[in-house]
């Protein structure tokens, strides 16, 4: 037997002005008004009166077994001989003269220069977002320069093409943090300025299909969200995409990222489509009725771990192929995307 059910989890307080029946431009919209209006205090770069980025990053990149330190993006490796490598570095080896070499700087994620106009670190502002800064080594922060993001695999590091891998840990990091930059500067710090291949995923182009991919492939670890808690403690205002990344994926669309939300925002309902799904158990299947059918581009089956374990053969699902438990179903069309979790026995 297939029961279906509307199941609402514990949205933090943070979003608790968000509709987040929406989707797409409505939903990504309301969210950059959120981190714009909550963002209170405007960061200086440099500063020896007041609290700078130097200190939020300090407390913000730390690493956890080991407090003394802090993360380093792009690095992977503090056991060989190549400090431009390492992970991990003293708090207190933070770059501050001409010669950097075995120090750590702050490195602007979405590029200073690739921003229009270019980000600026003079005054507080765009350019002092400590949400787009990140500690990094000073040879690696020099490597990377401006380059855009491009595809790769393994450890990071320049690409064929002369563009920018972050690596496996960190590819997730950097495309949430490209995307809060977009929601944050939305006419300053385009995706498409900073990632380089397709826009296939997103309507309406403006989300390079790398960073949906990334968002995907790359779940937030708990550093990330140790980091978005204290720099919402500094700032005011928080990165959406670490705390639920399935909000990229119900405004870009792309393949489903985690869903931190108990399944939440994956629960829409739809005055368009207005789905009726029930099952025939003469039949072994699950149908789909609805008044706006031709509307309906695709539906499939996901795994509550995200996989997708069938497409329907029209409007209806050979329940016979899959497993007892309870799955998504999922129900594209051109404006909307709605889900329904159902439980199969």
């Amino acid at each position: 037997m297939i029961f279906s059910s509307t199941l609402w989890g514990q949205v933090p307080l943070y979003y608790q002005s968000i509709n987040l029946n929406l989707t797409g431009d409505l939903l990504k919209n309301e969210l950059s008004n959120l981190i714009i209006n909550t963002h209170q205090n405007l960061i200086p770069y440099t500063s020896s009166n007041s609290v700078d980025t130097w200190d939020v990053v300090k407390s913000s990149d730390v690493f956890a077994l080991d407090t003394s330190k802090v993360m380093l993006v792009y690095g992977y490796n503090d056991n060989d001989a190549t400090v431009e490598n390492d992970r991990t570095r003293a708090k207190s080896l933070s770059c501050h003269t001409s010669s950097c070499f075995g120090l750590w700087n702050r490195e602007h994620v979405f590029p200073k220069s690739l921003a229009s106009p270019n980000l600026t670190t003079f005054n507080p502002g765009p350019g002092t977002d400590v949400h787009n800064l990140r500690a990094c080594d000073y040879s690696t922060n020099a490597s990377r320069s401006n380059k855009k993001y491009n595809i790769g695999s393994g450890n990071s590091g320049a690409t064929n093409q002369g563009d920018w891998y972050p690596g496996d840990e960190w590819k997730g990091d950097v495309a949430r943090i490209i995307m809060y930059m977009y929601l944050r500067y939305p006419n300053q710090c385009e995706p498409t300025s900073v990632g380089e291949g397709t826009q296939l995923h997103s309507p309406n182009g403006d989300m390079p299909d790398i960073f949906l991919e990334w968002n995907s492939d790359d779940p937030v670890s708990g550093f990330e969200e140790e980091r978005n808690n204290a720099i919402s403690t500094s700032q005011g205002n928080r990165n959406p995409f670490i705390d639920n990344p399935y909000l990229a994926t119900l405004i870009w669309n792309g393949p489903n990222a985690e869903n931190k939300w108990n399944s939440n925002v994956s629960i829409l309902s739809s005055p368009t489509l207005n789905p009726h799904i029930y099952y025939d158990h003469s039949e072994k299947k699950i149908h789909v009725k609805s008044n706006s059918s031709k509307e309906i581009k695709s539906i499939s089956l996901i795994s509550l771990n995200g996989v997708k374990v069938g497409e329907f053969d029209g409007l209806s699902y050979n329940a016979n192929t899959i497993s007892k438990g309870i799955y998504l179903l999922k129900i594209e069309s051109k404006n909307i995307m709605y889900s329904k979790k159902i439980s199969v026995y």
